[in-house]
């Protein structure tokens, strides 16, 4: 990795410019720009975002913005309203206020002396979500959108739902946005209104857990944000990247299926960060494949980036079973449309234990009731790569499942898409829901999981009309599989593990059911993918770049722990998580602070009523006299019939007391 310490153009940095919107609101920008943009003006890139810009994103905008600036771009970080040092207050996710903030935002940056006009977005998560969301108002300014770790589908892909069960992440993030939506501007950069700014954040941001759980089903609030409501509503050119590692990988493949703007797409090993410095590595030199996609459409200079196939992937090689890889050995594919014309699945059939290349034998009738405790190895929905949130060794899952291995490969089989279980299932209770995860078998025994699909069965004819299961009637369910690019080396295993648990990544069903698989109408079909010769003429990318690491100190040393224990009396299982980031100061505009967070996941493994999911969150900010401290609790169980959901914030300033509030839901489950 190489720090970049002189670019091609002079940079200076505008720490805080308010930007006035027409209800009177004024919104927050750092802004970084060359020199002399006041006499050659530059094109603009937007990071929109709620996380804080003062400590929040400040190491990784220092890696990024001034790279771009240094190129010959105003780089413009913006707190949201409600957001970090931005006036208002941020009462939801993706809210029309939202994005009409964003239209105003770009109408300032194209107006100002030093811009050209023609402004791009970028961002991760909630950033790469919006710059969608935003470039499907069509404003004229916006003439790009690089998103990465984005969606299209905010019920089917994001930390909502999965395959219609209900993902432990919608309470976590919750968790972690109600922390967030507590913290204070710093009074440096707003004055002496910072107090009243505060205040009305605490009081008025709400509990937002309670709104999503409530909303059950696909309705108005996922549609909205939602580009795949209209795919047509995008005409800005669009590049989506993302990682394998990452939970946002599907919604890349179906915008390169239905998106019809210019478009390009890239997935790496990657988890939920940005490429030049993600892990699993290999890193690559992201910020200048960035430029040449803004430099091709901001500055209208012929970069190539057009000339090469619009879909490039990372065929992972493969690996013994980690819950954090630095690396994934592998190697770049490219495809020129997808899905891939000529591709042709192979399909594998369930039998007795074994997954077959031909269909053969009489029908079994296979049942299985797994224990509450499979999941525990399955690493978090959305890892980032900097801890053991990843899948361990799937070993550990299938004394609880339904197991099917393949016969050894006598060759390599490489696959690049998403496997389809089509299953033959049936149930002894009206509600219930099937896991299913796909492993690489090692010759020593250790399974990696490639790739894993979710359904509650209720949800089997979509996500809105929800039908009851009728006890022991057989149905013809499709799941399809997380995509993947993998190769399967010769000599290992397939493996098809199916359960009915998979905690902590989704709320178990209300009741311990039992699923029976017919074998006979029970298939899997695999993406395969031919090698081509002409993916070792790939153009590579770049080495790593970032500009200067941010200065700062750290006061107090962080702390991270990762537990999974049994209690022998009551045998509950809790799996503890702690990130303790300790007290840091930013040494350029003497601001410290410190986050702690606490998530604590328990279940008895033959109750599914058992479940607790608790958060504990500490944030605070000091400079001299001035010291916030902000304190969230979070718990979440559930009853046969409710989701029971519980709040507390506890804000200080200076050691006494100033804000205190408590929340408590009942929420009646809707066929979860």
């Amino acid at each position: 990795m190489k720090t970049r310490t002189e670019f091609p153009r002079a940079i200076r940095l505008i720490e805080h410019v308010e930007i006035p919107l027409s209800d009177g609101v004024r919104l927050s920008a750092m802004i970084w720009l060359p020199k002399d943009a006041e006499q050659r003006p530059v094109p603009a890139i937007l990071e929109y975002l709620p996380y804080r810009k003062r400590d929040g994103t400040t190491e990784r905008d220092a890696l990024n913005h001034p790279y771009f600036a240094g190129h010959g771009y105003a780089a413009i970080r913006v707190d949201m309203r409600g957001a970090g040092d931005s006036e208002g207050v941020l009462r939801g996710e993706y809210l029309k206020q939202e994005q009409d903030d964003a239209l105003e935002v770009l109408a300032w940056i194209a107006a100002q002396s030093w811009c050209t006009g023609s402004i791009g977005m970028i961002g991760i998560s909630w950033g790469g979500f919006n710059g969608l969301q935003i470039a499907a108002r069509r404003p004229p300014e916006l003439k790009a959108v690089i998103s990465l770790c984005s969606t299209d589908d905010r019920y089917a892909d994001d930390v909502h739902f999965m395959g219609g069960c209900l993902l432990v992440d919608k309470f976590a993030w919750g968790s972690t946005m109600f922390s967030i939506n507590a913290t204070p501007p710093d009074p440096l950069l707003v004055g002496d209104r910072w107090r009243d700014l505060w205040l009305g954040r605490l009081n008025e941001s709400g509990f937002w857990l309670e709104e999503w759980h409530r909303r059950q089903r696909r309705d108005d609030l996922y549609k909205h944000g939602s580009i795949c409501e209209d795919y047509g509503a995008i005409q800005c050119p669009v590049y989506l990247v993302g990682g394998w590692m990452d939970g946002y990988s599907n919604p890349i493949f179906r915008m390169m299926e239905h998106l019809t703007c210019p478009k390009k797409a890239l997935i790496g090993p990657w988890a939920h960060k940005y490429p030049n410095f993600a892990e699993p590595g290999p890193r690559i030199g992201f910020l200048q494949e960035s430029l040449r996609w803004w430099d091709k459409w901001l500055k209208g200079i012929e970069t190539g980036i057009l000339d090469e196939p619009p879909l490039r992937a990372w065929i992972q090689d493969p690996v013994p079973p980690r819950t954090h890889y630095a690396e994934r050995p592998g190697r770049w594919v490219a495809e020129a449309c997808w899905p891939i014309a000529e591709a042709k699945p192979l399909t594998l059939t369930l039998g007795d234990g074994v997954l077959a290349d031909r269909a053969g034998g009489p029908e079994l009738r296979l049942s299985i009731c797994s224990p509450q405790t499979i999941g525990l190895a399955a690493g978090k929905w959305c890892p980032y790569g900097v801890e053991a949130d990843e899948p361990g060794d799937q070993r550990e899952e299938a004394g609880g499942s339904l197991v099917f291995d393949s016969a050894p490969m006598t060759e390599p089989l490489e696959l690049l898409g998403a496997p389809i279980l089509h299953l033959d299932v049936a149930a002894d209770r009206p509600a219930a829901f099937v896991a299913a995860t796909l492993s690489e078998v090692l010759p020593d025994g250790s399974a990696t999981r490639l790739s894993y699909g979710l359904l509650n069965l209720t949800h089997r004819d979509g996500h809105v009309d929800l039908k009851p299961l009728e006890p022991g009637t057989r149905y013809q369910v499709t799941i399809r599989l997380n995509e993947l690019g993998q190769r399967i080396g010769a000599g290992n295993r397939l493996r098809l593990a199916l359960s009915n648990a998979y905690w902590p990544i989704v709320w178990p069903s209300p009741e311990k059911t039992t699923l029976s698989v017919a074998t006979t109408l029970s298939r899997l079909d695999l993406p395969v993918r031919r090698a081509r010769p002409e993916d070792a003429q790939l153009r590579p990318f770049e080495p790593v770049e970032n500009a200067p690491t941010l200065r700062k100190t750290a006061l107090r040393q962080g702390a991270s722990e990762f537990t999974i224990t049994r209690d022998l009396k009551t045998e509950e299982v809790e799996m503890f998580r702690l990130q303790d980031d300790g007290l840091t100061q930013i040494d350029d505009f003497n601001w410290t602070y410190g986050v702690r967070a606490e998530r604590r996941y328990r279940i008895h493994p033959d109750d599914p009523l058992s479940a607790k999911a608790e958060t504990r969150w500490r944030k605070e900010y000091q400079r001299g006299d001035f010291h916030i401290a902000i304190e969230t609790h979070t718990t979440m169980s559930v009853s046969a019939t409710e989701l029971i959901l519980t709040g507390k914030l506890t804000a200080h300033e200076s050691e006494a007391h100033t804000f205190s509030r408590e929340w408590s839901f009942r929420i009646p489950r809707d066929h979860l």
